[in-house]
């Protein structure tokens, strides 16, 4: 076999992978349309710069360089019986490492979806806990532990305001967190935001995640959000 047919051979190859990976995101495009018109959201397909300083609040906005927000869904819907600002896509960012011959650059795309409460809430982060965060808790970091085990042991919680995070998180709402293991839920700013950093969702995942997001809101213990809304301040 000639080199000259290998070439050949690996830029047919490429060009073939290329076309149907083009055709697999322009259907993933049209499904995404299709689910934001459902949903009475805009969609906007093109890249938005300015996404990672609206909302660069999230450490998740800020990671790498070059990054750009795509396949914009937005808009106002109903959210555990409270009309919400509604933002959910993909973002892209890129991070370079190495230098001269050994300089690399890697491309990192996820999806994500953000919901903005009608009133501030006090920060508040839920995650999978991960091996790392069990070393920090050997030298004393320690995040927060609850009644529920099971709970404590497989989620990392974050808040500056303790007796927030403990009326949140109550027994039903450690349940549903459990039986529907998701990706980070961080609060800051009176805005939640749900991604995970490593995966893009097709239209049914967004859909779900949505869904997910609006059960969590409604999860809310209505004293908290009587508080939250009257502008008491939580604990007040």
């Amino acid at each position: 076999m000639s080199p000259v047919f290998i070439i050949v051979l690996v830029v047919v190859l490429v060009c073939v992978l290329g076309y149907f990976g083009y055709l697999a995101e322009k259907k993933r495009r049209e499904e995404m349309a299709a689910l934001a018109a459902s949903l009475g959201l805009r969609f906007d397909p093109g890249p938005d710069h300015g996404h990672d300083e609206e909302y660069g609040h999230f450490e998740i906005f800020r990671r790498g360089h070059s990054r750009v927000a795509l396949n914009t869904m937005s808009g106002d819907l109903p959210v555990a019986g409270r009309s919400c600002r509604v933002v959910a896509g993909d973002f892209r960012y890129k991070v370079t490492s190495g230098s001269g011959k050994n300089r690399r650059t890697h491309t990192h795309n996820f999806s994500y979806a953000i919901v903005e409460l009608p009133f501030q809430a006090p920060a508040l982060l839920i995650r999978p806990e991960g091996m790392f965060d069990k070393l920090a808790g050997v030298f004393g970091f320690d995040d927060i532990d609850f009644e529920s085990e099971e709970f404590s042991r497989k989620f990392y919680v974050k808040s500056p305001d303790k007796k927030f995070a403990y009326d949140v998180l109550h027994p039903r709402m450690m349940e549903f967190l459990l039986a529907n293991r998701a990706a980070a839920l961080d609060l800051e700013y009176g805005r939640v935001c749900l991604a995970d950093g490593s995966r893009r969702w097709d239209a049914p995942a967004f859909r779900r995640q949505l869904s997910f997001l609006e059960r969590f809101l409604e999860l809310w213990p209505e004293h908290v959000l009587a508080a939250l809304e009257g502008g008491a301040g939580h604990g007040s």
